[in-house]
């Protein structure tokens, strides 16, 4: 309980201070207009400062727009690549790396929860956990397939290529949400820890995977030395994805009564990533498109994400 009023305390600083900004950048802005008036060359200050203004203002709105609670959640990012080896392997890792340098630029933490390497690049699957207020809200926006055109660097002819990865998102579950786990459901391995290292990462003798039988959901973790806490954080992980599960199943019957069901399969992206011949980042759900393809894979993703929400 105390941990849900800390969090409901600083949303609402947050949006206070938000707003408190925009009435300060009003009297801002009218200083600004009347040195205009009287000759004084501010165009670049009045354009810098509309377009910071605009973004708080959309920063401000979307927040107001999450009317569940469980948007103000963590989230757990999972990431898999699709059919084609090395190629949607390293693929997949590139995705990975996009999302950790967006949550930075939001000053969310990240942790690597579970990464498993591609036997020559790139990895065969990964899941972290994001930390940060309306980090669940922000980030369901970017699950489904994402699909990616280039030359190949493993290919010696210098061939274009096209590679899928599947993303999946899912809201950290707050103790007060039960949902019923039985062990009888459960399969519960441990296993030698693989990875590349590095800062989001201890490699560990200690590494938990889950399966949960009645659903074939499968889980892993191995970020913590003890088994106990990376077995604990597996059971996190699988109760987040399974009431995500049940979301998506209502999501369905409501879809079927509404006669708008819709064909969810592989091949159909949200996002497509061409880097050859041209270059382009297009979200196919909203149109939302930049040639500025380096600085989305660098996780520039804001655009797109607050493309779909508004939408």
């Amino acid at each position: 309980m105390k941990v849900k009023l800390l969090k409901e305390k600083k949303d609402l600083d947050d949006k206070r201070d938000v707003y408190n900004s925009l009435k300060e950048g009003e009297e801002e802005l009218e200083t600004l207009l009347e040195l205009q008036k009287e000759g004084e060359n501010v165009e670049e200050e009045i354009e810098n400062f509309c377009n910071l203004w605009e973004k708080k203002q959309k920063e401000l709105f979307l927040k107001f727009t999450f009317k569940e609670d469980i948007e103000k959640n963590n989230a757990y990012i999972s990431i898999h690549p699709g059919a084609g080896g090395t190629e949607s392997q390293d693929w997949a890792e590139m995705l990975l790396r996009m999302y950790i340098r967006f949550c930075e630029r939001e000053g969310w933490e990240v942790q690597i929860l579970e990464i498993m390497a591609g036997e020559e690049a790139g990895i065969k699957s990964s899941t972290i956990l994001v930390e940060g207020l309306y980090a669940y809200g922000f980030l369901k926006a970017e699950a489904g397939v994402h699909r990616l055109v280039r030359i190949s660097p493993f290919d010696a002819n210098k061939r274009r290529h096209t590679s899928f990865a599947a993303v999946d998102v899912y809201p950290e579950i707050d103790e007060n949400i039960e949902i019923e786990i039985k062990d009888s459901d459960l399969r519960i391995d441990t296993f030698r820890a693989s990875g590349h290292g590095g800062q989001h990462i201890n490699v560990t003798d200690s590494a938990v995977r889950i399966v949960h039988i009645p659903t074939g959901i499968v889980v892993s973790c191995q970020n913590e030395r003890s088994q106990i806490k990376n077995r604990a954080t597996a059971l996190k992980i699988l109760k987040a994805r399974l009431y995500d599960l049940e979301l998506k199943k209502r999501e369905e019957e409501k879809r079927k009564k509404e006669a708008e069901k819709k064909e969810i399969a592989w091949g159909s992206q949200i996002r497509s990533y061409v880097l050859h011949p041209y270059k382009l980042v297009k979200d196919l759900r909203t149109g939302y498109e930049t040639s500025n393809a380096e600085g989305v894979l660098d996780g520039d993703l804001m655009p797109f994400i607050e493309s779909y929400l508004l939408k």
